[in-house]
């Protein structure tokens, strides 16, 4: 891809002939003009992102279009917000990004969304094509001349770099195709500073994603599950992000209560059935529900869609604990067929997309006469029942700081119930996923894959801006928002008004428990000053940025603050003092066996 010096400067006289005066010659025009004409016509509506000098070119073409552009003040944030509006409006989320720092900005929030498979395309800025190798401001070039597209290549389903501008509106044809198609993820499009001012033929933009029909199952093979799920004696659903990203909930819903089907679920699961459904067990794994470890280990057939039974769901795919397979038979549904026989010995395997797949099941078994239960619904009650007790009391709680439990139950209170709860990593990932009823799919976002710290105080932005008519509430850490509280001022400009609630426990709390649980201390996990905790006035550095900025002081005052929140235009953080509780740990995680205590 190198060129030598005269090569170089040639290309670069052929790239000033092309726009004298700053115009276009006759029948043509500048790409940077009809790619944001493009974005239009594919239908983006937002993008979020970051300036640079690689990038003003597109943003003079934006800022001329219909599309919203949404600047934040860090590209992990933008990177977030595209993947929080892309999981609430069901379309790609878009990012544009300088090149260097902000690409690699950008990195953790890209690779998050890679490892949920949330569909997003990202333009980056790049050097001029003609200085290739030549050390122009800010290459990355150790191993290759114009070599940061290849940071992406662990994460991305594909990366380009657009070396002509003729390949400008195939690549981005290409990128937003692949984003969508299959398992959903990042694309990048990188994109040198002097392609966007490149002259392109009026109308080189013509080409757009063809509709893909997504795979499906056979009649006989939709057959052959639904007969082994009306035989077995303790058969289990097992639904996973897949489901709810297929939007599947409903055709999930009718296959269980035609055979009578407990249904378990992933953390990114959560939401496929009501929680006040009777058949649904819970989340599995590590911060799961006993009910549902052991109705997955008990059982003979498992029904897997839509999930990659990765480590924490499957208590570190240790026997005793969440799955048994074998003796379990694992029929395991999924749109990629890397993922089948990944981590468990499997029956038979199913390349299909979630919805297609549940509904030709639950055709099938409509009329599909199935095994007694005997007292199945009576058993999942009794279960959820007694593990809820373990902690129902401290949904009332006056305690201060408050206990972590009333913190969600004064938020169920405020929510309306299609509102969306978004949440970072730690207790607030792992208590929802485990405690709070979700009852309308797809309103729980989370990050799992990667679980990145700086999720959700971001994320919820993305999610207010696609469903401004619904309520979005980040549930998140002291931590996570102490990482960037730029967020508020990037809320307060684009008059996104959304809610944090801070759960302020002076800590990365979750770390700190486990350090505590097997060396006796938490150092480097708390946040001190002169050997005292030390809090930052979160509520205060909302107002300093004109927002609402609210710091509870008592159990009793979290309620009407969340409420006065939702219904305030104005972005609001409520700062909440909380206890360092841990999250109850039904299942298993292998780490606990490796720590070792020296001297």
């Amino acid at each position: 891809m190198s060129r030598n010096v005269g090569e170089h400067n040639s290309s670069a006289v052929a790239i000033l002939k092309q726009s004298p005066a700053g115009g276009s010659a006759s029948g043509q025009r500048i790409a940077a003009y009809q790619l944001a004409d493009y974005l239009e016509q594919l239908g983006v509506d937002t993008i979020f992102g970051l300036c640079g000098h690689t990038v003003i070119a597109f943003l003079d073409a934006l800022g001329k279009s219909r599309i919203r552009f949404i600047s934040t003040r860090h590209e992990q944030v933008a990177a977030h917000a595209a993947d929080g509006y892309a999981r609430a409006s069901g379309k790609p989320g878009v990012l544009l990004t300088h090149l260097g720092p902000g690409l690699t900005n950008a990195t953790t929030g890209v690779a998050n969304a890679a490892l949920d498979s949330i569909p997003m395309v990202v333009i980056a800025g790049d050097v001029p094509s003609y200085y290739y190798g030549r050390h122009p401001h800010q290459e990355v070039n150790l191993h290759q001349d114009a070599d940061q597209f290849e940071i992406y290549r662990p994460f991305c389903k594909r990366i380009y770099r657009v070396d002509r501008p003729q390949d400008l509106p195939r690549t981005v044809e290409r990128a937003f195709h692949l984003a969508q198609s299959g398992r959903p993820g990042p694309v990048l499009v990188d994109v040198p500073m002097d392609i966007f001012s490149a002259d392109l033929p009026e109308g080189a933009f013509q080409s757009t994603p063809p509709p893909v029909v997504r795979p499906t199952i056979d009649e006989l093979t939709a057959e052959r599950i639904v007969e082994a799920l009306a035989t077995a004696e303790r058969p289990v659903l097992y639904a996973g992000g897949g489901v709810l990203a297929a939007r599947a909930s409903a055709e999930l819903t009718a296959l269980a209560e035609y055979l009578e089907v407990p249904v378990a679920h992933t953390l990114m699961g959560k939401g496929c059935l009501r929680e006040d459904h009777p058949l649904l067990l819970g989340m599995t794994g590590f911060w799961g529900t006993p009910i549902a470890n052991e109705k997955c280990r008990a059982a003979d057939v498992i029904v897997a869609i839509g999930t990659r039974l990765a480590e924490a769901n499957s208590s570190s795919w240790d026997s005793r604990f969440t799955f048994s397979i074998p003796p379990t038979r694992l029929i395991h549904i999924d749109i990629d067929a890397a993922e089948i026989g990944r981590n468990y010995p499997t029956e038979f395997g199913v390349v299909a997309d979630a919805k297609h797949a549940l509904a030709a099941m639950a055709a099938a078994a409509r009329q599909k006469a199935h095994r007694s239960r005997g007292s199945l619904r009576q058993e999942i009650a009794r279960g959820r029942a007694e593990f809820a007790a373990n902690w129902d009391h401290q949904w009332s709680s006056n305690q201060y700081p408050l206990r972590p439990e009333r913190i969600l139950a004064e938020l169920k209170r405020a929510m309306p119930e299609d509102g969306f709860v978004v949440t970072d990593v730690g207790w607030n990932k792992n208590g929802v996923g485990q405690q709070y009823p979700i009852t309308v799919p797809g309103t729980f976002i989370t990050p799992s894959g990667l679980a990145t710290m700086g999720f959700g105080p971001s994320a919820v932005l993305g999610v207010k801006v696609a469903q401004p008519d619904r309520a979005a509430v980040a549930l998140i850490g002291d931590g996570a928002f102490g990482s960037n509280m730029s967020v508020v001022a990037t809320a307060m400009e684009a008059g996104i008004p959304a809610v944090w609630v801070v759960m302020d426990n002076t800590a990365f709390g979750t770390i700190a428990g486990l350090e505590n649980m097997h060396y006796g201390w938490s150092f480097g996990c708390l946040f001190e000053k002169d050997g005292k905790p030390y809090s930052v006035d979160y509520a205060a550095v909302a107002r300093a940025c004109g927002a609402n900025g609210i710091r509870i002081e008592a159990a009793d005052e979290l309620g009407p603050a969340l409420r006065g929140a939702l219904d305030s235009s104005v972005p609001t953080v409520i700062q909440v003092p909380m206890e360092n509780a841990p999250t109850p740990t039904p299942g298993y995680w292998n780490i606990n066996d490796i720590y070792r205590c020296g001297s």
